[in-house]
């Protein structure tokens, strides 16, 4: 059998996972979320497969910096009685940022991709992180297919 026909598909079992800490100090939430999802998905592998989940972890630091459009807002509503007179109004990108990036990293992945790439994106609100020991990959988002490109080779 020729060996140039044969073509590379990742099993299940394909254990190739790399962890990428990125510092969300000054980035914008639409753009860093598709950023997000790629690196999920796996998508930046020359071994990507549509069917197989060759997605890695990430680890995202400083979120409570993440620059948010401030014209468009969103409240979370709690205890809502009849209309204008709810009790608690939360302005979402003021108390939680974490839920902010979560929400619009979900949206960008199918409903049965959510779930398990959802488990791989750790999210904290300060420098410190619990990842040490995984030796993270630090990525600067700015000049990203160019760092990429060099921790592949």
């Amino acid at each position: 059998m020729n060996s140039l026909n044969k073509t590379f598909l990742p099993t299940k079992d394909y254990k190739n996972r790399n962890w990428y800490l990125i510092d969300c100090k000054g980035q914008t939430l639409g753009r860093l979320a598709t950023i997000i999802t790629s690196l999920l998905k796996g998508k930046i592998k020359p071994q990507y497969h549509p069917s197989v989940d060759t997605g890695d972890y990430i680890i995202l630091v400083n979120a409570d910096s993440i620059v948010i459009n401030q014209n468009s807002k969103h409240y979370l509503v709690s205890h809502p009685g009849r209309p204008g007179h709810s009790l608690k109004i939360k302005n979402v990108s003021d108390c939680l940022p974490k839920f902010t990036i979560e929400r619009a990293v979900k949206r960008m992945l199918s409903q049965t991709e959510t779930k398990r790439l959802m488990r791989r994106l750790k999210i904290y609100n300060d420098q410190n992180h619990l990842h040490q020991a995984q030796n993270p990959i630090e990525i600067d988002v700015t000049n990203l297919y160019s760092s990429l490109q060099l921790d592949t080779k």
